[in-house]
């Protein structure tokens, strides 16, 4: 059953808005400095509160890397996530065609496997120079 979207108060709109401006994937304190330009009395709970409801409603991606706060990507098309070794700066990267991973959705060992996620590490365009 598909997520149900999140009702979209003024606050919501304008944290949407301009994480959808950004391509930094932006912490959530990140993003409060950004939103607060444009709401001066918002607060980062409010951010935090609003993000976790646009995450889990589908209008956004949460990106959730072990070691690192969260980030968050205002484009949900399917594409991955490469964290930077060097400077951690995450990036989108499409890989397209190529690689072939395996469906492995469906029950496996009395659970239901729904997807997965696939964290890649290199070195950022800046970094390699």
């Amino acid at each position: 059953m598909p997520p149900l979207i999140a009702r979209m108060t003024t606050q919501r709109r304008i944290i949407l808005e301009e994480l959808k401006k950004v391509k930094t994937h932006p912490t959530a304190d990140e993003l409060y400095r950004i939103v607060k330009e444009r709401l001066p009395k918002i607060s980062l709970g409010t951010i935090y509160r609003n993000l976790e409801t646009l995450s889990e409603s589908g209008q956004i991606l949460k990106i959730e890397i072990p070691g690192t706060m969260k980030r968050f990507d205002g484009t949900v098309d399917e594409h991955q996530h490469m964290r930077c070794m060097s400077c951690g700066a995450v990036k989108d990267v499409n890989l397209g065609r190529m690689i072939s991973l395996p469906d492995i959705t469906g029950d496996v060992d009395g659970c239901r496997i729904t997807g997965y996620r696939l964290d890649l590490i290199g070195l950022c365009p800046q970094c390699l120079k």
